[in-house]
């Protein structure tokens, strides 16, 4: 069986639903859609979403309105889903779902962005070892892991457009990058770059100076999955074809028993 999962910043989803979102996820027949920064509360859930009715659909939303906010629909539904790491400080801004499925554990992140000041750089890299750990922890019951979303760090040079440009910038720092540098130590597969090691792929432009058109970008959008596991994935790419948001889809195909 076949199980294809999209990963994608939509920016706001209110103003995403103006640009097509439910006929590009109906055409493109997900299986299991992971949403970041989806800036809304409960009460603002887009009515049209009726329209995908194949989907179960789980939210997190933030205590600050108009801020973060993720969202899972799945076509399966989940044996169960959680929407915190039991840390008061990183749960309350609506950052993260989890997933358990008979054959694998999916999360969906929006890791937070460092560049507003020290204090969120710090913010940002005690989120980045708290979802380590209980990544890690969920690795131990023997199901794959696949851990999606809007990473907010570029890992390589590769991963950037004008890597030497952006070496002192909260994304690209030496420090954020080294948590990257640990998550693959540590056994986790990037899965593009298992299938594409080319250079110019990215997943975010900026919306400044036409940057997505001059294709200056930044790959900050991930599918990691445990090395143990590896062989589930078929295929991995991105999704630059579609539209909508300052990011695209990021994807991996699953063959599972």
């Amino acid at each position: 069986m076949k199980i294809t999962i999209w990963s994608w910043n939509v920016n706001g989803l209110r103003a995403v639903m103006n640009k097509d979102f439910v006929k590009t996820i109906q055409k493109a027949d997900v299986d299991i859609l992971g949403l970041q920064e989806t800036k809304l509360q409960g009460h603002q859930i887009p009515e049209e979403l009726a329209e995908l009715a194949d989907y179960h659909k789980y939210w997190s939303h933030a205590q600050r309105k108009g801020y973060s906010g993720t969202a899972l629909f799945s076509k399966t539904e989940p044996q169960s889903f959680s929407d915190a790491f039991g840390v008061e400080e990183f749960d309350t801004e609506g950052r993260i779902n989890i997933a358990e499925y008979e054959q694998f554990i999916l999360f969906n992140v929006y890791f937070p962005n460092g560049a507003m000041n020290d204090g969120r750089l710090d913010y940002k890299l005690r989120f980045y070892d708290k979802a380590l750990e209980v990544m890690n922890s969920k690795r131990q019951n023997g199901k794959a892991v696949i851990v999606m979303g809007d990473y907010n760090t570029a890992h390589k040079e590769i991963d950037l457009a004008r890597p030497k440009e952006n070496e002192n910038i909260s994304g690209f720092l030496p420090i954020e990058r080294k948590w990257l540098d640990k998550l693959v130590e540590q056994g986790w597969v990037d899965t593009f770059r298992h299938f594409d090691p080319s250079e110019d792929q990215y997943s975010w432009w900026s919306y400044r100076a036409g940057a997505r058109p001059r294709n200056i970008g930044w790959r900050i959008d991930y599918l990691f999955i445990d090395k143990e596991h590896l062989d589930m994935v078929t295929k991995a790419g991105i999704r630059q074809d579609v539209m909508g948001s300052d990011h695209c889809p990021v994807y991996v195909e699953l063959t599972v028993l």
